[in-house]
């Protein structure tokens, strides 16, 4: 057992996913109405930041039997041998109980009640429960990393109305497409380790054409908040472009042969895989300087 680093705790609490909703959070915030108390608002993102990062610790605590397996989790800190699973477990109850009393302390009990519900709906229904049972796991999963603009959008007013609904549609829809391109690469490693990801259960060509399916939506979705009035033509602009570029990129991956097993034919997948995370930065930071500059 190697002694666990700073880096390896950081690790374990998946910095790269907790940006992103840190991100949409501090959107969903800003985007709603009102001045805010900024002492308060700080408060409210970092318990979003803290609740991601208890999420993740929580999910390598429950998958470290299937992060051993993939190719691209076995470095992991857990099945690498840096951390015990007990530590992880400990750790990420230890955050959930911090984020959400932090929040109920700096936003009342919407914004409390919704950031335990995405704790729980991520920790416990998707990954101990969907993630091993349904290729739909990343579907209805996807709703544990949608909400975070509507926790902040609660937490900074005390409601809930259709704009932060919308941003929490946008990110669900565009789950789907991100993850099953994703899928697509790496359908092995989850073959091996026995999940039931889409590719697994149903092959390349039905996850290629839910990909493109699921683009078809996402592409109009995105510009609902310019129809909502949230927004205005930047932000339209920025959407309809890169909405029309992701189906694109999903008509590509359509015709393709990814995921057949021949890297040579992967490459629409790794194209829209990354163009989707630009993609859906893009929007969200329209949305920001549009409220900011409003």
């Amino acid at each position: 057992m190697h002694t666990a680093s700073a880096s390896d705790y950081l690790a374990l609490l998946k910095p790269r996913v907790m940006s992103l909703v840190v991100f949409t959070g501090l959107v969903g915030y800003v985007a709603a109405p009102g001045a805010g108390d900024p002492v308060l608002g700080f408060a409210a993102i970092l318990s979003i930041a803290i609740a991601a990062g208890a999420s993740g610790a929580l999910n390598m605590w429950f998958d470290a039997d299937i992060d051993a397996i993939m190719t691209r989790t076995r470095r992991r800190p857990i099945p690498s041998g840096r951390i015990e699973r007990e530590d992880a477990l400990m750790l990420g109850l230890t955050l959930s109980a911090l984020s959400v009393v932090t929040m109920q302390l700096a936003a009342g009990p919407l914004a409390a009640g919704l950031l335990a519900f995405t704790i729980f709906f991520y920790a416990v229904v998707y990954t101990m429960w969907l993630k091993r049972s349904t290729p739909q796991n990343i579907v209805i999963g996807g709703l544990a990393g949608a909400l975070p603009p509507a926790i902040a959008w609660a937490a900074k007013t005390g409601a809930l109305t259709l704009d932060p609904i919308i941003l929490v549609a946008i990110i669900f829809f565009w789950t789907p497409p991100h993850f099953w391109a994703l899928s697509l690469l790496q359908k092995a490693d989850y073959e091996a380790a026995n999940v039931p990801m889409l590719p697994v259960t149903h092959g390349a060509k039905a996850t290629r054409r839910h990909i493109f399916a699921y683009s078809l939506l996402l592409a109009p979705l995105g510009l609902a908040p310019a129809f909502s009035g949230l927004v205005g033509w930047v932000y339209g602009a920025i959407a309809a472009v890169g909405g029309l570029f992701f189906v694109f990129l999903a008509w590509r991956v359509l015709r393709s042969g990814a995921g057949e097993g021949e890297p040579a034919q992967d490459k629409p997948a790794r194209d829209l895989f990354g163009f989707s995370i630009l993609y859906l930065f893009a929007l969200f930071a329209a949305v920001l300087v549009e409220r900011v500059a409003a």
